[in-house]
Order: structure tokens, then C-alpha cells, then sequence
């Protein structure tokens, strides 16, 4: 197989958006090829049959598969190759990408640019450590949502859901829809992970209980779980579970959704700045990675809560990699890195890049905590307030944005600024 001018690894929503972006940015399709590792594109929305995407993309509500068709079919329109089966073994700072395809075999090829779109993968009862033997019935809520959605299996019939994520509140609707009984959602945490949208219709339709700072303390049974064990826990001595508040619920299965993680072997292997904060890759406000010419978009680089932003994101990245191999790109003046203040755990990107031909840049962020009444700020290191906007409430669980208009980025181009800050008040509190 020849070289590409550009090599998108993921064909999922991200890859799938950004290869589109990139052809209607000049990009000759035979100059695209998207790697997917699956035997079909989409990624995780086929598997994703519940409705609520695409509000805000196509301002209409579609399902997982639908609104993935939608880009399966642009793609198609504009004759972007698509390599189904393959999987991508290594990527090299200087955009050598290595996979392995029953059409391809073992194949090595240079790119002019690179978007890592990669999506992430759920974390598994191995990385809790919960105390039992290992019995069939344990699941990760997205494993048995492809059974139950794609294979058409149930995986039990009496649920315990473990977190609080969007996963694990569409599958207590989704069990509960099947036949099963979910008995309770635990979330460690004082606040559910997932999107109040999705905590009225999955639960609270349902009557189903959540337990807000419970967790898991053991799992029972030897060939079938049986039984959990939850309790309550101590939010001011590390979140360990409290003595005497033990309740033992027979149960045959039991689904984690406890946290997602980006898939960034592959960024990793290539020796690209990793985020502590997302546990994806450092990036600029075009998606680029600290490898020029690598960029990143989609759950790969942070974990979002709405597809539609995923598909806004990789348009930034397909774009900026097109302008690159098409000699567009303008030079960088100064750069700017992008801290947290109080209350803010993340931002997207982390640092902006200054341009002439500077554009509004939009800053994703998420916050710490649940607050009521809140302002958002954006100022610079010396105390300039460059946006700020009021909020009746934030939670962990939904993104957060604000944008900096161009005009305000390019006086600050040729102005003694040392870097931004985003930080947030709750009404009648300080930032500090």
C-alpha cells in the first residue's frame, strides 16, 4: 500500500467526522484512509439503539446507529476509503503508522498527518479490587449492552449497576425494559457521574433506587454471583467503606460502570505529552498533539458526554490536519498554556496557539464538584477577565464550555501575557 496524506486510526464518530471535514477542506479522497479495527464503521453507536443523539449536530433525535449512518454515508458520498479489520500496532512520532488487515496483511505507511481517533474503553472489575471469587455474572455495562443490543443474550435477570455513568444509567433502563429487575445503582461518589437528562429517564421512570456514596464491598457467589454486598462510605476518610452500614442484595449480576478510559497506547508509543487530568494527549486549540502533524479528537482525548460534541471536535482536528498538508496552516506568534483555577478539574484544549489569522477559540472544561449559581471566568495570568458567564448550576457529570472571541486572543498576541485561567464562583463564595 502507497503512502497517505493523511491516516485517521478510528472510524468510529470521531474518525468518521473529521475524515469528512477534511475531504470538504480540499483533501482528494484517495489521499484519506481510515483504519477501523471493527469488521464495520461506527464504533460504539451501533451498539447504542436508545435515542437522544444528534440534537445538537443535525437538530434532530436519533439513535446510536442512526446518527453513525449518517456519517457512514457522508463518508461514502465523498469516496473516503474506509479499511474495515484493520488494527493499528504503531505510530511513530514522524506519522509512521503500522497495522495489520486480512486485505493488507503486516503494512507500514507514511502519512503528512495523523488524527488519533481511537475512542476509550471501559475500566473493568480488575482495576477495583473487589473482594470474591470470580463468578460468571459480572459484567461491564457496555459488554452487556452489546449482548443485549448486538447478540441478543440477557446477561441476568436481578441487576446491581455500580456507578453512575451514562452507560450504566441507560442499561438500568435498558435491563429493566428486557425483563430484569435492577435493584439498585451504587455510586461512590456524592453525585451521579452521568447527565440529569439521563438520571429522570433512566432511573427516577423507573423507581429504580440510586444510592449516591455506596460502593461494592464484595461480590458472593462461586459459579454465579448470588449476592453483592454494598455499603456506605466515608467521604472525609478517603471514600472507605463505613463499618455497620453493610446490606447484603441477592442479585445474579452485576454491572461496573465505573469509569472510561482513553485508548492511548498508541499516542503513548509515539512519545506524545500525556494529560494527567484526561489521561489523553496535551493539545492545542486545533487538536494538534505535542507531535507536529498528530492529532487527537473524540473520547481518545477526553471523555465527552454528548456525541455531538465529539463530532464538533473532530471537525476542528480534520480541518487543521487538511490545512497542514495543504500549506493553510498559519504560523504560530505565542502560545498560551491554559491552567485551572478553583473548581475546575480539566480544559480542552491546553494550551492556544496565536495566529494572524486568529479564530474564536472554544475551551471544554469540566468541574470538580456539584455547585449551585456559578460564574465561569477566563482571565489572563495578570488578571485580565477575558470572558465570564453565570450558571444556575454545574455538575461533573455534563461539559462545560466558553469561547474567546478572536478579537480579544489577537490583542493578547502582542500583549506581555504569560498564560489563561479558567476558574468559577459559586454565588456569594470565592474563588480561592
Amino acid at each position: 500500500m502507497t503512502d497517505k496524506k493523511l491516516i485517521i486510526i478510528g472510524g468510529g464518530p470521531a474518525g468518521l467526522a473529521a475524515a469528512v471535514a477534511a475531504r470538504d477542506r480540499g483533501l482528494d479522497p484517495e489521499d484519506i484512509l481510515v483504519l477501523e479495527r471493527d469488521s464495520e464503521p461506527g464504533g460504539i453507536l451501533n451498539q447504542c439503539i436508545h435515542a437522544g443523539f444528534g440534537l445538537h449536530r443535525f437538530g434532530e433525535e436519533l439513535t446510536g446507529p442512526e446518527y453513525s449512518g449518517r456519517y457512514i454515508e457522508m463518508a461514502r458520498e465523498r469516496n473516503i476509503p474506509i479499511l474495515t479489520n484493520a488494527m493499528a500496532l504503531n505510530l511513530s512520532a514522524d506519522r509512521e503508522v503500522t497495522f495489520v488487515s486480512p486485505e493488507t496483511g503486516y503494512t507500514t505507511i507514511r502519512a503528512e498527518a495523523v488524527i488519533l481517533a481511537m475512542g476509550c474503553r471501559e475500566r473493568t472489575r480488575g482495576a477495583l479490587g473487589t473482594p470474591g471469587t470470580r463468578p460468571s455474572g459480572v459484567y461491564t455495562a457496555g459488554c452487556a449492552q452489546r449482548y443485549v443490543n448486538i447478540e441478543g443474550f440477557m446477561p441476568g435477570h436481578r441487576v446491581v449497576i455500580l456507578g453512575s455513568g451514562d452507560i450504566g444509567l441507560i442499561m438500568a433502563r435498558r435491563m429493566t425494559l428486557e425483563g430484569a429487575k435492577v435493584l439498585a445503582v451504587c455510586e461512590i461518589m456524592p453525585y451521579s457521574g452521568g447527565l440529569a437528562r439521563n438520571i429522570a429517564q433512566c432511573l427516577d421512570d423507573f423507581g429504580i433506587p440510586l444510592k449516591l456514596s455506596h460502593t461494592v464491598t464484595e461480590i458472593h457467589g462461586r459459579d454465579r454471583v448470588e449476592a453483592v454486598t454494598i455499603a456506605a462510605v466515608d467521604e472525609a476518610n478517603g471514600r472507605r467503606p463505613i463499618p455497620g452500614t453493610e446490606e447484603t442484595i441477592p442479585c445474579d449480576t452485576l454491572l461496573l460502570s465505573v469509569g472510561l478510559i482513553p485508548e492511548n497506547e498508541l499516542t503513548r508509543g509515539a512519545g506524545i505529552s500525556i494529560s494527567g487530568a484526561t489521561s489523553g494527549a496535551d493539545v492545542n486549540q486545533f487538536r494538534e498533539t505535542s507531535a507536529p502533524g498528530i492529532y487527537a479528537c473524540g473520547n481518545v482525548l477526553h471523555v465527552h458526554d454528548l456525541v455531538d460534541y465529539v463530532s464538533e471536535e473532530a471537525v476542528i482536528a480534520g480541518c487543521a490536519a487538511a490545512d497542514r498538508i495543504l500549506g493553510k496552516s498559519a504560523p504560530v506568534l505565542k502560545s498560551l498554556p491554559v491552567s485551572t483555577g478553583f473548581g475546575i478539574r480539566y480544559t480542552v484544549p491546553e494550551r492556544i496557539d496565536l495566529t494572524e489569522a486568529q479564530e474564536d477559540v472554544r475551551i471544554f472544561f469540566r468541574v470538580r464538584d456539584v455547585y449551585k449559581k456559578v460564574q465561569f471566568f477566563i482571565e489572563t495570568e495578570e488578571g485580565e477577565v477575558l470572558v465570564k458567564r453565570a450558571k444556575s448550576a454545574a455538575a461533573p457529570g455534563e461539559m462545560e464550555s466558553l469561547t474567546i472571541p478572536a478579537d480579544k486572543l489577537k490583542e493578547l498576541a502582542g500583549a506581555d501575557c504569560a498564560g489563561l485561567k479558567i476558574y468559577l464562583k459559586e454565588a456569594g463564595g470565592s474563588a480561592s
